[in-house]
């Protein structure tokens, strides 16, 4: 991991600002793609559903994606160092669903929708508009999150009949429609 540098003067004290209500109401302006990541090793497949990814670079393929330290696939993605972004679409919400809820087993989650296995021997979503195949590069716990940066070895580009993407808007599902 690299050093963090405290840039223009950084205060911690300005922490407490922004109530963290403000800020989820803020944030709930702000579009997210929503996405199953999903993992597999020795402790079996994890996943849980983000809106939180994003690319970071395109020389080397890297994306980053905030994982809340309480999702119970936080440990696994973490010890087994891979994971797939599988991007939903429109008529996935109910997936998405699934793969929030915290009252669903890792079987019951993956029981739903077809599967197969990546590069790294993590789950790919078959039908996701496209999943992108990682290996773990960097962690950094931020808040309550783990921020983690991956590597991309694989791009699983989706079938040819583009359906508009899920996407998680002001508290709701929504969808973005292509041209």
């Amino acid at each position: 991991m690299t050093n963090v540098i405290a840039p223009f003067g950084y205060d911690s004290s300005d922490e407490a600002a922004v109530s963290a209500d403000l800020f989820r109401n803020g944030m709930a302006a702000l579009p997210g793609a929503v996405t199953v990541v999903t993992t597999d090793g020795p402790h079996g497949p994890h996943g849980f559903t983000a809106s939180a990814v994003c690319s970071v670079s395109d020389t080397p393929p890297t994306l980053l994606v905030c994982i809340n330290r309480t999702t119970s696939a936080h440990p696994y993605i973490l010890k087994h160092g891979v994971l797939v972004i599988n991007v939903l679409h429109e008529a996935q919400h109910e997936l998405s669903n699934t793969f929030s809820s915290r009252s669903r087993s890792m079987a019951e989650r993956f029981a739903t929708g077809k599967w197969h296995t990546g590069l790294t021997g993590a789950p790919v979503l078959d039908d996701a508009l496209v999943s992108f195949d990682c290996r773990i590069r960097e962690i950094r716990d931020v808040g309550t999150h783990t921020v983690v940066i991956a590597h991309v070895v694989d791009v699983i580009v989706g079938n040819d009949d583009v359906r508009p993407a899920l996407v998680w808007f002001n508290r709701q599902y929504s969808r973005v429609i292509p041209k």
